[in-house]
């Protein structure tokens, strides 16, 4: 699906999906981490009727995995947030509305009645545009917020800041070379409304940043004490989103979060930071059932999801691999990626020996170990 999402998109979209901060050297540990991991398999159990359901912050799922939050999705095909809040939906997995989404958290919801729908805020300088964001999340029947805490400032983008990328994008005369390059992707945009960051339209907010620009918006002061404002602000289900470790995934407890979600914003953000897939067990022994435990960052294969679950977290989320399929076949390629996923889960299920993500998660610390451990017990 990367592949063809690569053939399909001009290089700056691409680039945009598929990047990460500075040397991506955190772009590449969250996908190396994830295979640091090997599996004890049962023998000889009764497979035959794998269930994937769960709960997830309360609320029965279908899978444990859902959609993370992505920005300026309609940047990768005009249908954008509503393709993938319907794949979503069909199969029944939560799906995390981005505050710098391009469609608006309210087109989002009138489209999806009955959706498992989520919404991550960025806290910005103006509190007033931060808690009507929180009222119109609620009102609107998002059932969690997650705030983002990695975003005091953008990351450097590499790749978006050579390319020139703004939203919208502008037509420069390099951009008029991509056009020539990839002509139905241009034409399919040019065919439907410009790109906005839609949850500020009405609210005064510049359009046309550049990736590096945007950042001037966030609020680099965020502490715990707004945190608690916004616990204040919203009834539901809170969880703070970024690479939360022990210690602070203990006060966040405190502060009355329901959940952490271990992210390292796949990379965009501080290069060199661990790899979420390192934090699930040291987060889950300090809190113990305190919290909920989420996680993204570098998951591309069903395997990935078991070593998530295993490893003691209550569900996974993915990024990038939906983009690709938006890319390539909008919600029908949603679709497809959650499907291969779902598929991929459930055969690792089966070869582990269990039947349940609850069977999962309780025999975890018997089916899965660190490669390095394995090595060091073998010596």
């Amino acid at each position: 699906m990367r592949d063809a999402a690569r053939r399909r998109l001009p290089r700056p979209v691409f680039d945009y999906v598929d990047g990460g901060a500075d040397e991506e050297l955190s772009l590449a540990a969250n996908e190396a981490g994830w295979r640091e991991f090997s599996f004890r398999p049962r023998v000889l159990a009764d497979v035959s009727s794998p269930d994937l359901s769960t709960t997830i912050l309360g609320a029965p799922a279908a899978l444990p995995f859902g959609l993370a939050p992505t920005g300026y999705t309609r940047m990768i095909h005009p249908d954008g947030e509503l393709a993938v809040g319907r794949a979503a939906a069909a199969a029944g997995t939560p799906y995390v509305l981005s505050t710098m989404a391009s469609t608006s958290l309210e087109d989002v919801r009138a489209e999806l009645s009955g959706a498992d729908l989520w919404f991550q805020l960025y806290v910005w300088k103006d509190r007033g545009v931060t808690r009507e964001l929180v009222a119109r999340a609620w009102e609107r029947g998002y059932r969690v917020l997650e705030v983002a805490v990695d975003t005091a400032v953008s990351g450097q983008r590499v790749r978006d800041l050579r390319n020139g990328l703004t939203i919208p994008p502008r037509i420069t005369p390099a951009t008029a070379v991509r056009i020539g390059m990839r002509p139905r992707y241009w034409t399919t945009m040019v065919r439907h409304p410009a790109m906005t960051f839609a949850n500020f339209d009405g609210l005064g907010a510049e359009s046309g940043f550049t990736i590096e620009s945007i950042s001037t918006q966030f609020d680099p002061s965020v502490g715990w004490d707004r945190l608690a404002e916004l616990r204040e602000l919203w009834p539901g289900r809170l969880t703070i989103k970024g690479p939360v470790g022990p210690d602070d995934a203990l006060t966040a407890a405190a502060a009355g979060v329901d959940a952490v979600h271990l992210s390292n914003h796949g990379g965009r953000q501080l290069d060199r930071s661990v790899a979420p897939v390192h934090l699930i067990r040291p987060v889950r022994e300090a809190v113990g059932d305190r919290l909920g435990i989420l996680v993204d960052s570098g998951i591309r294969h069903g395997a990935d999801i078991a070593t998530a679950l295993a490893l003691g977290a209550d569900a996974a989320f993915v990024g990038r691999p939906y983009l690709y399929g938006l890319a390539v076949a909008q919600v029908r390629g949603v679709a497809h990626v959650i499907d291969l996923l779902r598929r991929e889960l459930t055969r690792t299920m089966q070869l582990l020996g269990v039947t349940s993500v609850a069977e999962l998660r309780g025999a975890g610390p018997d089916l899965i170990s660190s490669r390095a451990a394995a090595a060091a017990a073998s010596r």
